[in-house]
């Protein structure tokens, strides 16, 4: 374990009675080491001790913290407590720019569960070089947003350069399973994100831009991102859609290639796409997802039609049942060429619903990870694999998930 320089914790989760907060925290109490410093914050004494009853076992005896993520004063008391925030309190637009900030300052890592371009921009923009400075690791899309597809095409970079089989070229995330409800979290994020950019055709270009989240020296281009359509064929026959989060996703992948000075190549182009099958069957399924994420996102960008969604949608902090949960699974396969011509695939995936079980163990993972693991020394606006890489892929090995890259 690395030093605590006098701090009172190691780890404090935020959030914690929210649904996946809670999740998270059940997978810190099961697995966190006895001897790791953890406290569970919130804003309800009342539902945080609620939650360590449940919990039970070394968890009764974490400290809870009562405190408003908005209040700068309160947010920096926070930060400096202790080596690592982790947090699951959003939509970070609205709520999370004074925790950040206080952990920047702090040099106190930190990790979440965004999935909003603005504010892992506004992030980037304000706090990267008072991370350096520091040394704070701050570490956004820690979850299914966007650990797969992050640790998915580096590994497979890596793996490339230790074969001597050269860069990464055309790479394409296959999306070949995912079941599992819809996290109402991150509704509420791509509400707030829609709001915040409804007025504003800026920030509206900004978050559909593949290089959104890369800072570009005057003068450079932008390599090519990776040609998206709406519905297309693959050369096997079979027909695929562009996944909803593709977008976000392709902008953490590229911090990443840019964080670690463009190791996926010149040639290095991604997407992300849903696998709906050969034939009619299949050509359908890929119309009517594609039709179907536009659709959703038109309307929850328009006022009345949000409001109408809103009545059926799932409310912030709330999640599916245990039987739901229980059936949940996913499995992406980053299928990449090399400038040498050779193809390698990395496989992720787990037998856990990818928005709750599985971000739990994705996120819990990674605090852990930052709190124990003998890390890169960096600081600044990090990705899982710029601050954790290998580290985390083998933590979630640990924990049944697949994490493999193969040559094909």
């Amino acid at each position: 374990m690395a030093p605590s320089h006098g701090r009172r914790f190691d780890l404090v989760l935020v959030g914690a009675t929210g649904f996946v907060g809670r999740l998270t925290a059940q997978h810190l109490a099961r697995y966190a080491p006895r001897d790791l410093r953890v406290a569970l914050a919130g804003r309800s004494r009342e539902r945080l001790t609620a939650l360590q009853s449940e919990l039970g076992g070394t968890a009764g005896s974490w400290p809870l913290l009562v405190v408003d993520v908005t209040d700068e004063a309160a947010a920096a008391d926070l930060a400096a407590s202790t080596r690592v925030v982790v947090t699951t309190v959003g939509p970070y637009l609205r709520y999370g720019m004074a925790l950040v900030s206080a952990c920047a300052d702090a040099g106190t890592a930190y990790a979440d569960l965004t999935g909003e371009t603005l504010f892992v921009r506004r992030t980037v923009d304000a706090l990267h070089e008072r991370a350096v400075a520091s040394g704070a690791r701050i570490v956004h899309a820690c979850g299914f947003d966007s650990v797969p597809s992050d640790l998915g095409v580096g590994l497979t970079a890596i793996r490339a350069e230790a074969d001597s089989a050269g860069t990464l070229t055309d790479t394409v995330l296959h999306v070949r399973s995912a079941r599992g409800g819809i996290s109402g979290g991150t509704i509420d994020s791509l509400r707030q994100q829609l709001v915040e950019t409804s007025g504003d055709s800026q920030a509206r270009a900004l978050v559909g831009r593949a290089d959104a989240l890369v800072d570009r020296p005057s003068g450079t281009r932008t390599r090519a991102p990776g040609r998206v359509r709406p519905v297309e064929r693959d050369s096997s026959g079979g027909w695929q859609a562009p996944f909803v989060m593709g977008v976000f996703n392709r902008q953490i992948v590229l911090r990443s290639d840019a964080l670690a000075g463009r190791r996926y190549g010149i040639g290095f182009r991604y997407r992300e796409v849903v696998d709906t099958g050969s034939g009619p069957r299949g050509v359908l399924g890929a119309t009517a997802l594609s039709l179907g994420t536009v659709a959703f996102v038109a309307a929850m960008g328009f006022g009345p039609a949000r409001a109408l969604l809103d009545r059926v949608l799932p409310d912030p902090g709330s999640g599916p049942s245990e039987t739901a949960l229980a059936r949940g699974r996913f499995r992406v396969e980053v299928v990449a060429g090399t400038s040498s011509g050779a193809r390698y695939q990395t496989v992720v995936g787990a037998d856990l619903d990818p928005g709750y079980y599985g971000t739990a163990v994705m996120l819990g993972e990674s605090g852990l990870s930052l709190a124990l693991d003998d890390l890169p020394t960096r600081g600044g606006v990090l990705t899982p694999m710029t601050a954790m890489g290998d580290a985390l892929a083998a933590r979630l090995r640990a924990h049944e998930f697949t994490v493999s890259t193969d040559r094909i």
